[in-house]
């Protein structure tokens, strides 16, 4: 297969298995999407999905978020791991939005970076889920898949993305990142992987990938 063809069959394969595309993490708008994509580092979505609704009871904008304090924000964040960071971004982040934003979620890279707590990652995904803004977040399913598939070196995140947004057409980006997302969790895990069931690596496999999987099977 060439590269192009590899391309077209990771697009239709992941169509097929997800013409709805699930959003991972729940959210009313661009505010309460960026507080829980923050929360999300290190923890699970799911994880995520049970407290966010117990923080944004007591605060879902940033002028009640200010009104916390950082060890009111941390108790409630607790269970999904790096409270004390996430606690101080969180509030952090509310007053600059207030201060500098009129209380609203900025749509650029630049001044979503700023943000204290906001990586590449988080910005990518507010602006693709929030604003319809044309990104690749990469997350470690993406990396990971994208190595697996052979369309990247996999050096790092900052390559994976370039490669993504390279190979795969512009216009395909927002839904495609969470289409892999959800193929990497289904059918393409980091741990009790079952090759049989992932089919895109099956197909279109690194070499060296598939020869491992299946020397560890012997």
């Amino acid at each position: 297969m060439t590269k192009q063809e590899k391309v077209d069959f990771v697009i239709n394969t992941l169509n097929q298995l997800y013409p709805e595309i699930p959003i991972p993490l729940d959210h009313k708008d661009p505010y309460t999407l960026l507080i829980a994509v923050l929360m999300s580092a290190q923890s699970t979505d799911v994880r995520v999905n049970q407290i966010t609704p117990l923080l944004f009871a007591r605060a879902d904008n940033p002028y009640d978020m200010v009104k916390l304090s950082v060890e009111e924000i941390r108790e409630i964040i607790k269970p999904v791991g790096l409270s004390p960071m996430k606690s101080k971004g969180i509030h952090g982040l509310s007053q600059i939005l207030i201060d500098q934003h009129n209380g609203e979620v900025p749509n650029t890279y630049e001044a979503l970076e700023a943000l204290p707590a906001v990586g590449h990652k988080t910005a990518a995904v507010v602006l693709s889920q929030a604003f319809g803004i044309p990104c690749f977040p990469v997350d470690t399913h993406i990396h990971r898949l994208m190595y697996r598939w052979n369309l990247t070196s996999g050096k790092n995140v900052v390559q994976t993305e370039k490669d993504a947004k390279r190979l795969f057409p512009e216009e395909l980006w927002n839904d495609l990142h969470l289409q892999i997302i959800w193929y990497g969790r289904e059918y393409s895990p980091a741990r009790g992987w079952n090759l049989d069931k992932d089919i895109i690596t099956k197909t279109i496999g690194r070499k060296t990938v598939l020869e491992a999987y299946y020397k560890k099977k012997k």
